[in-house]
């Protein structure tokens, strides 16, 4: 079933009468409540093309205006080309990011600035993941649906703050990877129905590159145009290094978790919704020749094995770039199932469509990859690096989100931020 959240009237109602939360308040823009009502009043919205503009452009009152957090390598990627969004702004702690941008696109060097701009209805959130949390819960209290680059947050304990704030302000969250709205709904369908009570043998392989980082870089000074405090942010303070900025910035324990993180989450994150655990975890993590590791860096993994209470098993390694693959002793099967649950299965509805951003914003719909997946898919990717960085298996509580019985890897869950930064 879709999940239906607020129309932007009802959530902006909602934010006004609850006293007790620390949102900044929400002005509803005219172009988006044309965009997204549909049910209380009729609006006449005059063709594009009868103002001269191309049947493929969207009116300006239709189009849905973004501002970038984080204007990098990756920027606004996600959204680029889609002709229903239109970019406003730009945020960037460099200023040499948004030296290139258009004229008539708004500046901004901190991302709370940029947040305060009334009539952008949507953020795209493409820092490094150590700056993803805090922006998304302040994206969701200003009111702001959220496209944000995966992986979901940096460690784990971060990632449930952003799926309260993603529900109790009532905003559109999509992570920035779709691999997951292609994949076998009626496997989908099958481990979602319950009706599948031991997946022992099944095995699923997600792959990931193995790139790591340098644990000898010098100090350097720091570039006029980089306010290098402000990068890191919630982040320990380490020496300023090119090599531990921007794009390289992934393989350093501080900032993200290595390939495993990055291009992992596009192999897991499809695995996840394929077979039905969008809303739980592994409950046992162990790694595969991966250890030591260096504590500051990013070093050579082989895999880890993650085990969930019905047996199902998913390996994720260094074998590929994205790859995703099936494998192991057992393939599922609706004819596996007894006569009085095939036709139980036979029964169910199929499994809606997953919804892609522009329309979840529109509709107000809650996306395919929303906040919730993508908070589950991180958590288990980070369980992996734990367990490769600890060189043991640890246990998870997928309920109440805890390592069980190991204080050492409990330390890693939830990593203390620095400075004013917190949640």
């Amino acid at each position: 079933m879709k999940t239906k959240i607020p129309t932007l009237r009802e959530r902006d109602m909602s934010i006004e009468s609850d006293k007790a939360k620390p949102s900044a308040g929400f002005s509803v823009s005219r172009r988006r409540f044309l965009g997204a009502s549909s049910a209380a009043t009729v609006f006449t919205i005059v063709p594009s093309h009868v103002l001269g503009q191309s049947q493929d452009t969207p009116a300006p009152s239709n189009t849905i205006t973004y501002g970038v957090i984080g204007n990098g390598s990756r920027k606004d990627a996600g959204l680029r080309g889609n002709k229903a969004f239109r970019k406003i702004a730009v945020c960037d702690v460099d200023a040499s990011h948004m030296a290139k941008e258009a004229d008539g696109v708004t500046r901004y060097r901190d991302f709370r600035e940029l947040l305060d701009q009334k009539d952008i209805d949507c953020v795209c959130i493409a820092t490094p993941p150590h700056w993803h949390a805090i922006p998304c819960i302040a994206a969701a209290q200003a009111g702001k649906d959220i496209f944000c680059e995966k992986p979901f947050t940096k460690f784990i304990a971060e990632g449930r703050p952003v799926v309260e704030a993603v529900r109790r302000y009532g905003v559109v969250f999509q992570i920035g990877t779709f691999k997951r709205f292609s994949v076998n709904r009626s496997i989908h369908k099958l481990c979602a129905s319950g009706l599948l009570k031991d997946m022992k043998g099944v095995v699923a392989h997600a792959g990931a590159k193995n790139r790591t980082g340098n644990p000898a870089l010098p100090g350097q000074k720091i570039p006029e145009s980089l306010d290098y405090d402000l990068w890191l942010g919630p982040a320990p303070y380490k020496p300023y290094n090119g090599k531990r900025v921007h794009y390289s910035n992934r393989f350093y324990w501080d900032y993200e978790g290595g390939d495993l993180t990055n291009f992992g989450f596009h192999s897991f994150d499809p695995i996840q919704y394929q077979f039905a655990k969008d809303e739980t975890g592994p409950v046992e993590v162990e790694p595969v020749g991966s250890w030591p590791q260096h504590p500051d860096v990013v070093g050579k993994y082989d895999s880890a094995v993650l085990t969930y209470a019905d047996g199902f098993k998913v390996v994720v390694g260094n074998k590929g770039t994205k790859s995703v693959n099936i494998g192991g002793s057992r393939k599922l099967d609706p004819k596996e199932l007894g006569p009085q649950d095939k036709a139980k299965f036979d029964a169910m509805p199929d499994p809606p469509a997953l919804v892609k951003f522009e329309e979840a914003v529109r509709t107000r719909q809650q996306a395919g990859g929303h906040a919730e997946s993508s908070h589950r898919a991180s958590t288990a990717l980070n369980l992996a690096n734990i367990a490769i960085r600890l060189g043991r298996k640890i246990r998870w509580d997928p309920v109440a989100e805890k390592i069980v019985g190991d204080e050492e890897a409990s330390r890693l869950v939830d990593i203390p931020m620095r400075g004013e930064w917190h949640l």
